[in-house]
């Protein structure tokens, strides 16, 4: 009788080891998901990280502190709206991380020009600067950026991981 006892638990054992085993890298793959969209909706004030039509993760975000409109020109303070592509990072930056977003687009450039104004430039998906980093998810109480898009230093360490270079990015009204 003990050795059968013994045989059940070696089996069942060998049984939670091999499932443990089975499904670690699916979930291991899972949290490895790249973001193949970014979506931004400026009047919710929400940034989203899609796969294949998905929502991997949503953030709330800070915008340019003239949020309503989209931009047309460098110093009015507003984010963008449209079709841009998140080109490149950006470690050496008065805030902790960045982002950028392809604005000016072919589009803003010759709007920009219609009008007699410089179009502008640098604007980025970025952290806090790091030494008002302890305010956290207050930093949103207020848009505060100059048409950046702003999260916290950890939600853009994870979206750091989460969006590679290329990602197409849509920014709404």
């Amino acid at each position: 009788m003990a050795k059968r006892i013994n045989s059940i638990i070696k089996v069942v054992i060998s049984a939670v080891v091999i499932g443990c085993w089975l499904f670690q890298p699916l979930a291991a793959s899972a949290s490895l998901a790249k973001a193949d969209k970014v979506l931004v909706i400026k009047s919710k004030r929400l940034l989203i990280l899609l796969r294949n039509g998905e929502i991997l993760k949503a953030y709330k975000v800070a915008l340019g502190k003239h949020p309503d409109g989209h931009k047309t020109n460098a110093g009015d303070r507003k984010t963008p709206e449209g079709s841009y592509v998140l080109d490149s990072r950006k470690t050496e930056s008065k805030f902790h991380k960045a982002i950028h977003i392809s604005y000016p687009n072919e589009k803003d450039i010759l709007e920009a020009q219609k009008l007699g104004v410089s179009a502008g430039g640098a604007i980025m998906i970025h952290g806090l600067p790091d030494n008002l980093a302890s305010l956290g998810k207050d930093h949103r109480k207020w848009d505060w950026t100059d048409g950046c898009i702003a999260v916290t230093n950890s939600e853009i360490e994870e979206i750091w991981r989460l969006v590679p270079d290329g990602t197409p990015i849509q920014i709404k009204p």
